[in-house]
């Protein structure tokens, strides 16, 4: 069987409801398309036009390039994912977390030294749930593994308040992560029909509630 590979925006699904996550590979021409998504496309493409012309103070930093829409991507998980915003900090720039790194080993681009920043837009104006710090932190990983080097932290950044809460990439947000995908695997490849949420709050808006015939 041919191993499956999951977006980012599996978790996050997976994390509100994993049926989601086992109708998009089990059941995958049954999925629509909705108006929500076509607005959320359009909020992102407005939220890139604003970066290129706002300050990093937001984000706590003086100096700083910007990568926009950075494809990444992770062998070990089998997960795949595009980063809104990627910053890239030198060593020596204020604001910096990561000390110099004289091993020589980096990868492309060079990243001996450098801080990588994944910063990912929201529309939410509350503060990130487990489930944001989670899908952060898979693009973490893969910018590691694609890139090289350290990621730290990154950022949620509510297109909402326009602000940024920093979000630290902790050894147990990476397990959680690790965890969640192999779960998901399991759960896809078994093709094993998960129970529905405890909480029916998440079916109101779900576009998949006419196929679960044990939801009301």
């Amino acid at each position: 069987m041919e191993r499956t590979v999951f977006t980012v925006t599996d978790l996050k699904q997976y994390a509100y409801c994993p049926r989601i996550v086992f109708y998009t590979y089990c059941l995958p021409l049954v999925r629509p398309t909705t108006g929500k998504m076509d607005e959320g496309r359009l909020a992102h493409e407005e939220a890139r036009d604003r970066e290129r012309r706002r300050t990093l103070r937001i984000y706590g930093l003086e100096n700083a390039r910007r990568h926009f829409d950075v494809w990444v991507a992770s062998d070990q998980l089998g997960l795949t994912g595009r980063i809104d915003l990627v910053l890239e900090v030198a060593p020596d720039s204020p604001g910096s977390a990561v000390a110099p790194d004289l091993s020589g080993s980096a990868a492309a681009p060079d990243s001996s030294g450098i801080e990588w920043i994944p910063v990912d837009y929201k529309q939410t104006a509350r503060r990130a749930g487990p489930h944001l710090r989670r899908q952060l932190a898979a693009y973490g990983i893969m910018l590691e593994e694609t890139w090289g080097g350290a990621v730290r932290r990154g950022f949620i950044y509510s297109l909402i308040t326009r602000r940024a809460e920093e979000v630290l990439l902790t050894a147990a947000l990476r397990r959680e992560v690790r965890e969640t995908v192999a779960a998901m695997r399991e759960m896809v490849e078994q093709e094993r029909m998960p129970d529905p949420p405890s909480s029916r709050k998440p079916c109101v808006n779900c576009e998949f509630r006419r196929f679960c015939n044990d939801v009301e």
